[in-house]
């Protein structure tokens, strides 16, 4: 069975497990998804299942994503997320984070990383920086920009000054360490992506251990 959540991550705390050690901990905050449409491969091309979650008012969700909620019989939601899955689900089903996720499940979480505005090479890259004397005027620069006169060009892939974060990113192999279906809490072991707030989507892992 494939396990899938949207969830909004509430922030980090700490855990001790059954050896009294220290477990990092990410908190999500998981409200019940409904099932939108079901995606077959005799007429989409392969299986999967779009879900919607979280509160919204109706003002504010443009017209093509309301017929949606209408086909389904579903109240309007503010994330619409697909997931492939190969079983199906009847529309408009409710499906709570205790339904999907156990104690001891490893999984992968997606979201947009934090943003850091626009960052040189040292923070961006991890570079190392220039002589630290006060007569180098050379401290946290970019550094040698390629040859000269050969090919008198920046090659493409160079590591440059530029935005940072802001991008969607992966962690892989988090393990469930705790599951609330009353409260709507999934814990993982762990450090996720984004900021407090920010939306992620929690999957089961392509590389279990």
């Amino acid at each position: 069975m494939t396990k899938f959540i949207i969830g909004k991550k509430s922030g980090m705390t700490q855990l001790f497990d059954e050896n009294g050690n220290v477990v990092p901990a990410t908190v999500i905050e998981v409200e019940p998804m409904y099932v939108l449409q079901n995606k077959t491969v005799e007429t989409d091309g392969y299986n999967a299942v779009k879900v919607g979650s979280g509160s919204i008012r109706e003002k504010l969700v443009n017209m093509p994503d309301k017929g949606q909620f209408k086909n389904s019989g579903v109240e309007v939601k503010r994330y619409i997320r697909e997931f492939e899955a190969d079983e199906e689900y009847a529309l408009g089903q409710e499906i709570k984070v205790s339904d999907m996720f156990a104690v001891g499940d490893h999984v992968d979480v997606s979201g947009v990383s934090k943003g850091k505005g626009f960052q040189g090479n040292t923070k961006r890259h991890g570079q190392k920086g220039g002589p630290s004397g006060h007569g180098s005027m050379y401290h946290r620069r970019v550094g040698s920009m390629g040859a000269n006169s050969t090919p008198a060009r920046v090659m493409p892939g160079k590591k440059m000054p530029g935005h940072m974060g802001a991008v969607n990113c992966t962690v892989q192999n988090l393990s469930v360490v705790m599951v609330d279906g009353d409260r709507g809490i999934l814990v993982l072991r762990g450090a996720v992506p984004g900021p407090k707030g920010g939306m992620v989507t929690v999957k089961t892992s392509v590389k279990a251990k």
